[in-house]
């Protein structure tokens, strides 16, 4: 199986592929960032970020695409551009597969790490960790990325336990 998982944002997405096997066996694909310009009028950022969306699923054609939740608790504003990001990305995915999953951070924590309430640092550390790398993703969006397709992955072969499919 392979995993696009994506962290949405409007200047930089990040995605991370994992491929996991019937044994749940992880390695890393590939990672990286998707990237707008501030200087860029709104709707071409969206436009950029739904069109790299649709060339990373093009590329890599994961079986399934699982997406981190939005959480803001301040910014209204930037929650809203994030948001409409998130809604670019969701859109360009599910213009070319069905297999769309979400995860909330805490979820993402919990799968990764084993404790929900985690640290940054210490999901780098267990990304790393988990997928026998010499280096921590860079930026650490990244990272984030690829602890969500991790997530999907574990949550993928624990039968039911999480309904996280995006309806």
């Amino acid at each position: 199986m392979i995993v696009l998982g994506i962290d949405p944002g409007l200047a930089t997405v990040c995605y991370g592929v994992v491929s996991c096997d019937e044994k749940t066996r992880l390695a890393l694909v590939d990672y990286g960032t998707i990237l707008t310009e501030a200087k860029e009028q709104f709707p071409i950022r969206l436009k950029q970020i739904h069109q790299g969306i649709g060339q990373l699923i093009d590329m890599f054609h994961p079986d399934c695409v699982a997406f981190e939740e939005l959480f803001f608790n301040k910014n209204v504003t930037t929650a809203i551009n994030v948001a409409q990001a998130r809604g670019a990305a969701l859109v360009a995915a599910s213009e070319r597969m069905e297999e769309l999953y979400e995860y909330t951070p805490l979820q993402i924590k919990q799968a990764v790490v084993g404790y929900g309430r985690a640290d940054k640092h210490q999901v780098q550390i267990m990304v790393k960790t988990l997928l026998s790398l010499k280096d921590i993703p860079r930026p650490d969006d990244a990272a984030d990325a690829v602890a969500v397709a991790i997530c999907h992955a574990h949550s993928a072969r624990t039968a039911g336990i999480l309904n996280t499919k995006i309806k």
